[in-house]
């Protein structure tokens, strides 16, 4: 008996290290693991800081040697004439104008096809057409540069002849049809999140579905739709590849769709590309052009976060 209750003591006692060795275990776990989730979630903020850096120190170098009223006001850009231009307009308004006519495809068609997805088609349906949509997401941009260059120019050449070879209509057509899955998905989700105790509600009024659809459903998640548009003109804005190629590199600054145009992103190609020798100026303009198009997109990004607050709707 009394080598039993010396046995039970032993095992107690065996119990309560390894109990204690458990809990000194779980003590470090509980300390080391949320410093090691703040370190991952430190990388994104510390790669954008590394970013600004790079850029702008790179780009102070550029406006030692070109006046900043002059590349944010010149109308003509010629880095490597025998008297250099560096305006950055003839950009500026290519990247505007190859987005708004992406947004003029993208935003009717998208939407369109979220409130079919959203108010129209059955389950069914919804689930086998939706992942079709988001397949043209996943169709590498070089793929449609091509398909801009070698397919659509020569079909709207047929219908307008003044059209050049490398123009910035077709690539923004192109590019709108690409942000047709990112409209359209983004907008049916926040469509979906409507309650149906609204709809229901406006069905008992005696509202037609459309009516419901315009008059209550659209309303109520207008914010998401909203940012939809902004996050797709800010993914047209730094799009490369599209405009690279279908677009040309004459900068011209002009309003003209019909002419071949560069865009901000086709600059940086076309210089990083180049041969352009580090240090020179056209070197240190590429980095003002991407500084210029940073800001750009991160205002976007910006208005897309505002619109999504001010009108946010919670149900």
């Amino acid at each position: 008996m009394k080598d039993l209750g010396t046995q039970d003591k032993l095992n107690v006692r065996e119990m309560i290290e390894e109990k204690k060795s458990t809990v000194n275990i779980n003590s470090v776990m509980e300390k080391f693991v949320p410093k090691f989730l703040f370190a991952i979630a430190a990388i994104s903020i510390f790669t954008t800081i590394g970013i600004v850096i790079t850029l702008l120190t790179e780009t102070v170098n550029f406006f030692r040697d070109v006046p900043f009223l002059d590349f944010f006001t010149g109308t003509e850009l010629n880095p490597i004439g025998r008297e250099p231009q560096f305006g950055v307009l003839p950009l500026l308004t290519g990247t505007i104008i190859s987005s708004v006519i992406a947004m003029f495809v993208a935003i009717p068609i998208g939407l369109m096809s979220a409130v079919y997805l959203s108010e129209y088609a059955t389950e069914r349906v919804r689930r086998t057409l939706k992942p079709i949509l988001e397949i043209l997401a996943g169709i590498p941009t070089i793929v449609y540069g091509f398909f801009a260059f070698t397919f659509v120019t020569p079909l709207l050449r047929s219908f307008i002849p003044a059209l050049e070879p490398t123009n910035i209509l077709s690539p923004g057509i192109v590019m709108g049809i690409m942000i047709i899955p990112m409209v359209a998905s983004l907008s049916e989700d926040a469509m979906s999140s409507v309650p149906n105790s609204m709809r229901e509600g406006a069905l008992a009024l005696g509202a037609t579905k459309l009516e419901v659809t315009w008059k209550v459903v659209i309303p109520a998640a207008i914010s998401g739709i909203i940012s939809s548009f902004v996050l797709g003109i800010s993914r047209a804005i730094g799009e490369t590849m599209i405009v690279t190629i279908a677009s040309g590199s004459n900068k011209n600054f002009t309003f003209d769709i019909t002419q071949s145009m560069q865009t901000m992103t086709a600059y940086i190609v076309e210089v990083t590309g180049g041969e352009a020798a580090a240090g020179t100026t056209i070197y240190y303009s590429l980095y003002a052009v991407a500084m210029t198009l940073f800001v750009f997109t991160l205002i976007m990004n910006l208005i897309a976060q505002y619109i999504s607050r001010r009108f946010r709707e919670e149900y």
